[in-house]
């Protein structure tokens, strides 16, 4: 029997298969930040079909914390409303609904912005050189986070994740390729995940502890004197305890590096995370195929796979991959005739 069909349950969220959407950036609000139709039609048709969890786009804790100023933000309350639309549509077709809340640091490309970062180092020539974060600078972003969380649970979602990966903000201070501080934030892996545990302890002192936190990392930054696996393992370890309940492993662009892609080059990096911190993982990386998805699940490298590019090309993978398995799953009633 098919186990990217089986149903997977973390706290107290039932999930319908192990098929993930991750979040996927569509730079499509005003400046304002706010959910519109877009994101309506765009996140509501995965979810009918089929995909398991949806985890919305990259969203700003801050003005300043957005990739663009097209990006979606949370650091108001007027932006909770459109969101909550969107949650509660998803849901009526099945799907479980997560959203990845993040802080771009020194990849803000908002020439307005007041670009922060661990270190006064920027990302490379293009981009402006960010300020070196005090401590009072830390802990405002950090009550961004636990603000923007409790708005999270306002607008009704089954999961919340952390953007700690791709070279932002909770990313750059993992990274020694990007932090050279010399205080309690920068050197050892235990200073260099203090921010994260910071910001996890402050999301869940508002996020409901029977919901699923899920950490999202760059687990390799394909650059010499940067962070492995096994690096992203031992500081997760340090932090699991704050309330992490699930690892969503990707890759890179902490630094601009040459990064050697094909279908699931980044499971490996997900199976030394889950081995080694024992917690459950999600795994990807241009990801098409019913079958190679299947492998990873049957053999325990993940326990549940996101799909990306292959998702905005056919809202609809999970329903053909579940032909291709021959596992039978419910269809929407409006297209059985389709089957």
């Amino acid at each position: 029997m098919p186990k990217l069909f089986s149903t997977m349950t973390v706290k107290n969220l039932e999930l319908r298969n192990r098929v993930v959407m991750p979040p996927m950036c569509t730079y499509s609000t005003d400046d304002q930040g706010r959910a519109n139709d877009w994101h309506f039609v765009h996140y509501v048709t995965r979810a009918v079909g089929g995909v398991g969890l949806i985890i919305i786009e990259a969203t700003g804790v801050e003005r300043r914390g957005r990739i663009t100023d097209t990006d979606l933000g949370l650091w108001e309350d007027g932006q909770v409303e459109g969101l909550k639309r969107i949650v509660t549509e998803c849901q009526k077709y099945g799907a479980k609904v997560a959203i990845q809340l993040g802080h771009a640091g020194r990849k803000c490309s908002i020439p307005s912005e007041d670009l922060i970062a661990p270190s006064a180092l920027p990302f490379d020539e293009n981009y402006k050189t960010p300020r070196a974060m005090t401590k009072e600078d830390i802990r405002t972003v950090t009550e961004s986070f636990r603000q923007a969380a409790f708005r999270v649970e306002q607008a009704g979602f089954d999961a919340l994740e952390i953007h700690a990966a791709h070279g932002f903000l909770l990313s750059e201070f993992l990274s020694p390729l990007a932090n050279r501080r010399e205080d309690e934030y920068g050197g050892s892996h235990e200073n260099r995940a203090r921010f994260l545990k910071e910001v996890i302890t402050a999301i869940r002192a508002v996020w409901p502890q029977e919901k699923p936190l899920i950490v999202r990392v760059s687990a390799e930054d394909y650059v010499s004197g940067g962070n492995h696996p096994e690096d992203l393992a031992k500081m997760i370890n340090l932090v699991k305890s704050a309330g992490v309940d699930v690892v969503h492993v990707s890759s890179g662009a902490v630094v601009p590096a040459k990064i050697n892609t094909y279908p699931g080059y980044q499971v490996k990096y997900a199976e030394i995370i889950k081995t080694m911190t024992g917690l459950p993982v999600i795994a990807g990386g241009l990801i098409t195929s019913p079958f190679m998805a299947e492998e990873i699940i049957q053999n325990e490298r993940a326990d549940l796979v996101f799909l990306g590019r292959e998702l905005l090309r056919n809202p609809y993978w999970p329903l053909q991959a579940a032909k291709e398995l021959g596992q039978e799953i419910k269809w929407p009633f409006q297209y059985e005739r389709s089957r």
